[in-house]
């Protein structure tokens, strides 16, 4: 059975109990409309959801990413440490960073291996293990 995009959308919202307003429902089926993981930007998502009927800020577009970051729907990657992508990809996977175009794609973790890893000061924990590989042309 063929799932529509905004279903889909819905779907993934009401997974993790976001209520699906107009707005949200809007980017969820930008998002994961057609069934596929991608990375975004608030900038692209905003764009993208310019080219629809939807009438969204920018700011509603970060808080919005925000809320589907705090109810799991999806990863942020901090890059630079000033510019954060949004994965709908929620499972720990590395990423490739291509320096030239900006952009950021899931990376295979078939060869990524981590000997050991430190060990947490006392009382805390490991929430995750972040892999951003750079990649920018030979010179």
């Amino acid at each position: 059975m063929h799932t529509d995009p905004q279903t889909r959308g819905r779907q993934w919202l009401e997974s993790k109990d976001v209520r699906p307003t107009k707005q949200r429902l809007a980017l969820a089926t930008l998002l994961v409309g057609d069934g596929k993981n991608r990375h975004v930007t608030a900038e692209s998502l905003h764009e993208a959801v310019s080219d629809t009927e939807a009438s969204v800020s920018l700011a509603t577009v970060y808080n919005t990413l925000r809320l589907f970051c705090d109810a799991e729907l999806m990863n942020e990657i901090t890059v630079d440490g000033n510019k954060s992508y949004f994965d709908t990809r929620t499972d720990q996977h590395p990423h490739f960073f291509w320096e030239g175009d900006r952009k950021l794609t899931d990376a295979p973790t078939e060869t990524l291996k981590f000997e050991s890893i430190p060990t947490p000061p006392d009382g805390m924990e490991i929430a995750s293990v972040d892999v951003v590989i750079r990649l920018r042309k030979r010179q």
